[in-house]
């Protein structure tokens, strides 16, 4: 009788096992569903916000929301329509004529740590900076953050003005309620410019 016991409690944990991994896979991809859509209906997809040297910033809905891939007038892969990356290459392609070596990866692939503070990064062919750095953010500057529990992928955006102490951005796809400008704190320590933002990987510039 305890055998059979057992066996019937061994079956309903098993059950309530495949229920839950069901019911966290169901939730999974209908988190997955919820960030291609627009939960904002003040704006349409593909609406401009905002703009830096003639550069537009588009509206993209949905975090995790992909259009078509936007190629250059030469083929040069720009990126996703309307993510954080397209924006940033965009820029980069437009206001300085620059094309990446290596032109695809996600926003946290823009930085490489294992090279030196100052040195270029070939993939990119842009120099780069660590956060912090001896080298203070300049205007035009690729600001590119690490991922995160609800974004893996990263960010990447411009620096679009430079104070004493803070740091001013603009940027495509942050959210479908959040602003294209943040304005984070500039700290001077030991010699290094601090970027106040712990998601911060560091910078690229043009060489």
């Amino acid at each position: 009788m305890n055998i059979l016991n057992s066996l019937a409690r061994m079956k309903r944990k098993h059950k309530l096992l495949i229920i839950t991994i069901i019911v966290l896979i169901a939730a999974y991809f209908t988190y997955k569903q919820a960030l291609q859509i627009n939960p904002n209906p003040k704006y349409e997809v593909g609406q401009k916000l905002d703009s830096l040297n003639g550069v537009y910033v588009y509206y993209n809905g949905g975090v995790g929301h992909t259009g078509d891939r936007n190629l250059g007038p030469d083929g040069y892969n720009v990126g996703l329509k309307y993510q954080c990356v397209e924006f940033a290459k965009r820029y980069y392609y437009e206001h300085y004529k620059h094309k990446m070596p290596d032109s695809y990866g996600n926003a946290k692939d823009f930085f490489d740590d294992s090279i030196e503070d100052g040195k270029i990064n070939a993939k990119r062919g842009l120099l780069q900076y660590k956060n912090p750095s001896k080298s203070k953010p300049q205007t035009g500057d690729l600001l590119v953050f690490g991922g995160h529990v609800r974004n893996q992928y990263g960010h990447v955006a411009i620096i679009s003005n430079v104070t004493e102490n803070s740091v001013e951005i603009i940027q495509q796809n942050p959210g479908p309620f959040a602003f294209p400008r943040a304005t984070y704190a500039l700290l001077l320590k030991n010699g290094k410019f601090n970027i106040g933002h712990d998601g911060i990987l560091g910078r690229l510039r043009m060489p």
